[in-house]
């Protein structure tokens, strides 16, 4: 099975997951990696909602490459109005030829309110559902006119006029992309958008137990199939040039996973995997600020159920045979040290585009 390629630009660390910051944006930065991605032969290209907002990178991005996708992975979307996150979507989507997917999620109550300082109004499925279909409403607007007339239970759009819209575009379709981890955001990705990121929390085993079937349910629900979804798959990657070197990003990849995993909203993972009392040891010492302590209650069978370990010459064969019959599209979220052999980088990309 041959794979679409993508690969986060100035994706976060191993020292930003243990708690020791990130470092500055510019836009020459931006701009280097965007021309990098694009000259390696990914298919495309994300922006991370991680201490940065998602959006703004890209437009940079737009500016100075031809030929990648561009998407956010993920922009939250609660403390963001429909309307202010349609706006900001129809803009990329102009800017770069049609070239912008949209990657929404939800991030968890106490984040949107303590972090965000955004209310939590009502539960986040049916939320967000409502917040897709009113921002669905907002494309149509802009791109046809007519009087905006979208009531839903959380969201609104009946009030407009042709000062306040941007008008209609070249390629007026974007792409709607959710987060997803648990049943309800896998079948609302199935029902209602493109494609689903799948959360690298999900292990290969629960995506294709829970999350799989829940995708296809969805898409049954609007007269579609599963093959008609793009589920996007970023596994945690444990690679290196030598058995030593991935003995190491064994260790770094755990620090990741631990972050991800102290969080209660993805224990249904744990769950899957009867690793409950790991969840709750790791939420307890996040809790506490205990972050480089966390990565120790991950052992090496559950960081194999839950990552690709290999030597570089290895890896696309192994990612191959672990994911061909779950994802359409792979994001490669590569170490800093493997992006300096660019060689191996534009051979993987291209081994999996004709896997």
């Amino acid at each position: 099975m041959a794979f679409r390629v993508e690969t986060v630009m100035l994706g976060p660390d191993t020292d930003q997951y243990a708690g020791k910051g990130q470092e500055s944006l510019s836009i020459a930065r931006v701009a280097a990696a965007a021309r990098r991605v694009e000259s390696l032969g990914f298919d495309g290209t994300t922006a991370p909602e991680a201490g940065h907002d998602p959006f703004l990178p890209l437009a940079i991005a737009a500016e100075h490459t031809e030929r990648v996708a561009l998407g956010t992975n993920v922009a939250v979307a609660f403390p963001r109005s429909p309307m202010a996150t349609a706006q900001v979507a129809w803009d990329l989507q102009a800017l770069s030829g049609g070239r912008f997917n949209l990657g929404l999620g939800t991030q968890v109550k106490a984040h949107n309110e303590r972090r965000y300082s955004a209310p939590w109004i009502a539960p986040p499925g049916p939320r967000l559902r409502d917040y897709l279909l009113c921002m669905k409403a907002m494309f149509d607007s802009f791109q046809n006119g007519g009087k905006p007339d979208y009531q839903g239970d959380y969201y609104q759009y009946t009030l407009t006029a042709p000062f306040f819209n941007p008008g209609p575009i070249e390629h007026p379709h974007v792409p709607i992309y959710i987060a997803a981890v648990n049943n309800y955001m896998a079948r609302l990705s199935g029902e209602l958008c493109d494609g689903l990121r799948l959360h690298p929390i999900s292990t290969f085993a629960h995506t294709r137990a829970e999350v799989l079937p829940n995708v296809e349910a969805g898409a049954k629900k609007s007269g579609r199939a599963l093959s008609d979804i793009d589920i996007i798959g970023a596994p945690f990657l444990a690679i290196g040039e030598n058995e030593e070197d991935v003995e190491k990003a064994k260790q770094d990849l755990k620090q990741h996973i631990a972050f991800y995993a102290s969080t209660p909203t993805y224990h249904s993972v744990l769950e899957f995997h009867d690793w409950m009392d790991v969840a709750g040891a790791l939420h307890k010492l996040s809790r506490a600020g205990e972050w480089t302590e966390m990565p120790k209650q991950i052992t090496d069978e559950m960081l194999h159920e839950w990552a690709i370990v290999a030597t570089c010459d290895e890896f696309a064969g192994v990612l191959a045979d672990r994911c061909c019959d779950i994802y359409d599209t792979v994001l490669l979220d590569l170490p800093p040290k493997l992006w300096q052999n660019e060689d191996w980088v534009k051979e993987t990309v291209h081994t999996l585009q004709q896997a």
